[in-house]
């Protein structure tokens, strides 16, 4: 079975939120490289153009049109470069609008709406796909995730059980384990997608990825630090890294106070706002004398981003103020408005800290109310949980 793997597209969504189109920035020195081009010698290159220049004689091949689309989609997965998702839009043009597009269009379609947080659309295009066709797997797949996005446990379990028989065992594992790590069944999950990991060795780079980041988070959330250590450098040696993993990774290494690490990992990453994000958290944390001018080009582009009216970014922005800027209240603001649209892990650990550094009453009892209601385990938020707790 041929299961394009677009489960794993909260990475998408996070090179999206990053694209934030910036205030242009002006070097100072001519010599500095600001950014380095994809080569047109490179393979993957001559393949999207090769496809556009097909897809250009026909613009109405629904067959070329979806193969290209799904190209720019693992781009922007893997180079974290939002504009290949730009670029997949415009090769669904002729069916953009169509309320009853094309099966594959309507997949491809709810992938990019989640990618800008349109998740009630996403799951209208998948509904109607599925309704059409109940054995399309990676309907069921990206449901599940935006299901799983949007703190629907119970639906996206559901949305998992329907890929049994229609996608590989090690697929299937993979999107339960995902929704039980984060609702009461942390330790089950995370053994069963290790069990099913060793008994596919052969699995390809992408899905081992997909597979051993996750495991790493679990194995972070349960206390683990040796195993998450372990399979994060498991990911990053798999193929090439994508920006979630290099922020995932980033994140665990800050937690441990391991900054130098992270600015040696994410030191040429700058042109994504998330992982400049991190870099400019891990300079602060090394006192390095570019820390400043790191903080201030991002805050740059973030106040670009607000006067676009983008919001899909929030959640980085409030760790932005909370960990760069120190504004507790404009953090716990964005984190509130951030956790109405969505609730993962990272949502809601940032809901916890802004809550416990500005003192707002609400967002502690909306994240408290959370956790018992998923029963989630999770040791990354365990100081700043008891902080939450005793406040309350």
């Amino acid at each position: 079975m041929n299961v394009l793997i677009l489960f794993a597209v909260p990475a998408l969504a996070f090179a999206f939120a990053a694209a934030c189109a910036a205030s242009p920035y002006i070097p100072t020195d001519g010599s500095k490289v600001v950014e380095r081009l994809p080569s047109r010698a490179s393979p993957v290159q001559r393949e999207l153009m090769a496809l556009r220049a097909e897809l250009t004689r026909n613009p109405k091949d629904l067959e070329r049109a979806t193969t290209l689309a799904r190209r720019y989609i693992e781009q922007a997965r893997i180079e974290g470069d939002p504009r290949y998702l730009g670029y997949a839009e415009a090769a669904l043009a002729p069916w953009w609008q169509q309320p009853q597009a094309p099966d594959q269009v309507l997949v491809l379609r709810a992938t990019l709406r989640q990618s800008t947080h349109q998740f009630a659309l996403a799951l209208s295009d998948l509904d109607t796909a599925l309704q059409r066709d109940s054995g399309n797997a990676q309907a069921w797949l990206t449901r599940a995730t935006v299901q799983s996005v949007t703190g629907d446990y119970a639906g996206a379990k559901g949305s998992c059980m329907r890929l049994h028989s229609r996608a590989p065992a090690l697929v299937v594992q993979t999107c339960l384990s995902s929704v039980g790590s984060v609702s009461g069944e942390a330790k089950a999950s995370n053994a069963a997608l290790k069990a099913s990991l060793a008994r596919h060795p052969d699995t390809d780079a992408e899905t081992r990825i997909w597979v051993q980041t996750l495991l790493a988070e679990m194995a972070a959330r349960l206390g683990d630090d040796a195993a998450a250590d372990a399979q994060f450098r498991q990911a990053l040696g798999a193929g090439e890294p994508d920006s979630y993993l290099l922020a995932a990774y980033s994140d665990f290494l800050l937690d441990r106070g391991r900054a130098p690490e992270v600015a040696k990992l994410l030191k040429d990453k700058g042109r994504i706002d998330a992982l400049l994000l991190r870099y400019a958290i891990a300079l602060k944390a090394m006192g390095a004398a570019d820390a400043p001018a790191q903080a201030d080009a991002l805050r740059s582009r973030f106040d670009a981003a607000v006067l676009r009216g983008d919001t899909v970014h929030q959640r980085e922005q409030a760790r932005f103020e909370l960990a760069l800027r120190g504004d507790a209240r404009s953090a716990v603001r964005l984190a509130k408005l951030n956790w109405a649209v969505q609730k993962e892990s990272a949502d809601l650990r940032i809901l916890i800290e802004a809550a416990v550094a500005s003192g707002d009453r609400a967002a502690a009892q909306t994240a408290l109310d959370w956790i018992a209601k998923t029963k989630l385990e999770d040791r990354t938020i365990a100081a700043a949980l008891a902080k939450l707790k005793a406040k309350a």
